[in-house]
């Protein structure tokens, strides 16, 4: 503990502001604080050399590899591996209960079974291409997160594991329609859970929460083929999803910045809400299917129905316990999905209508909750709206002018209102 802290405390033993025994709790208390402090700073240091290490290692074999022999080759691509076994082993043996070493020893070798798998099939030419490399290198590390309790490597697997489902369907031609992106995050789903349970509010599962929403977000457009643009239905439904989430008991008592759900849900929501607005993507929301016998037996469909019965589910769950009376418009989002299915029915002005009813919601909101950023929140998303109707409409540019001076004064006022009223309070 500090020297400064440590004279205070005597200030106030000798003041006989506290005891004997409250001064030993506090002095306890900062010192293990401290200590834990030194922890983190110094896994952070020890991951980061651990992996410039390994950089350095590969930078220094690539620079004399064409000069070394075969033998040499397979012994040195081996030698990076042996070298974090054997860091891996003595944390597992002899400092169990240390996260530095744990968490240094783990990450040197999750990217050594990577270098090695790289050198060796350069080295022998074993023919492959990156989707089979990083399926392969995942697989092998997957047990480093349970074995050494590592929340670096968990987070190194599932961005491995999330550039494979993009590289798979999205980046490569022809995409090759793979689904194991889906098997592949269940291995990571138990120490996600316990994460949850246990560090609730540790800097890894902050970063769990992002990643873990991002990386779902990212691939759920895997699943489209043949019906892709249903996949816009299972967005809507998969945000909703996210926007309960974030709404439980347990994330609600996170700070925003924690709660990614709530916010990949409500953004999502509302993105979607205003791409339907337009009248260009109603128009070319069609099914490019020959039948539609295709259409409702296509897997996309089918996920369409379990995300949104899902959606429904979570629905009932949260607004049966206050007998339906605090709905909010961003909750019955996913219930447009069944607009998609009316023939002939054009959801752009019901998009519209719905986007400012939320955008007036959230302003009466901050107004109530004497909250600007709600407030301001509002009003930016009408103001997101009609500029949405400025390249969308046929409107004068004096009609336009004045839509957006009134807005822009509607800001204005609105703010200088909301401090009026805070000033007023406090006195």
């Amino acid at each position: 503990m500090s020297d400064k802290i440590t004279n205070e405390l005597q200030k106030l033993l000798k003041a006989n502001v506290v005891t004997e025994e409250t001064a030993k709790k506090i002095q306890q208390y900062f010192d293990e604080k401290q200590e834990g402090d030194q922890n983190k700073l110094s896994s952070v240091f020890a991951i980061v050399g651990a992996i410039l290490v390994g950089l350095g290692i590969i930078l220094v074999f690539a620079h004399n590899w064409d000069t070394l022999s075969r033998l040499t080759k397979t012994l040195l691509s081996f030698l990076p591996l042996l070298i974090g076994q054997l860091f891996c082993g003595y944390s597992i043996l002899k400092k169990p209960e240390s996260p530095t070493w744990r968490e240094s020893s783990a990450v040197t070798l999750f990217f050594a079974v990577g270098s090695s798998i790289a050198l060796i099939a350069q080295v022998y030419n074993i023919p492959g291409d990156l989707n089979s490399f990083l399926m392969i290198w995942m697989l092998l590390c997957l047990p480093l997160v349970y074995l050494l309790k590592s929340s670096v490597v968990s987070l190194l697997y599932l961005t491995g594991i999330t550039y494979y489902g993009c590289n798979a369907n999205y980046f490569t031609y022809p995409s090759l329609q793979s689904y194991y992106y889906w098997l592949l995050l269940l291995g990571i789903a138990p120490h996600y859970y316990k994460l949850l349970k246990t560090k609730a509010n540790s800097n890894f599962t902050l970063f769990y929460n992002w990643f873990i929403a991002l990386s779902i977000v990212i691939c759920l457009g895997t699943i489209a083929h043949k019906n892709e643009n249903l996949m816009t239905l299972s967005y809507m439904s998969l945000f909703t999803i996210c926007y309960f989430i974030g709404q439980t008991p347990f994330f609600e008592k996170q700070k925003l910045k924690n709660n990614s759900f709530l916010i990949f849900g409500k953004l999502g929501i509302l993105y979607l809400l205003l791409l339907y607005s337009f009248r260009w993507f109603w128009d070319k929301f069609i099914y490019n299917t020959a039948s539609l016998s295709e259409t409702f037996f296509s897997l996309e469909f089918i996920i369409v129905l379990l995300l949104t019965f899902f959606a429904g589910l979570l629905f009932y769950k949260k607004n049966s316990k206050t007998n339906f009376k605090k709905i909010s418009i961003l909750e019955l989002a996913f219930l447009t999905n069944i607009l998609f299915f009316i023939p002939g029915y054009e959801f752009s002005i019901m998009a519209n209508g719905i986007v400012l009813a939320i955008g007036i919601s959230e302003i009466k909101r901050g107004n109530k909750l004497n909250h600007l950023g709600i407030l301001n929140f509002g009003l930016l998303l009408i103001t997101i709206l009609i500029t949405c109707r400025f390249f969308d409409t046929d409107l004068s540019f004096v009609i336009r002018g004045i839509l957006f001076i009134t807005i822009g004064l509607g800001f204005f006022l609105t703010n200088y209102l909301m401090f009026k009223k805070r000033n007023r309070n406090e006195k």
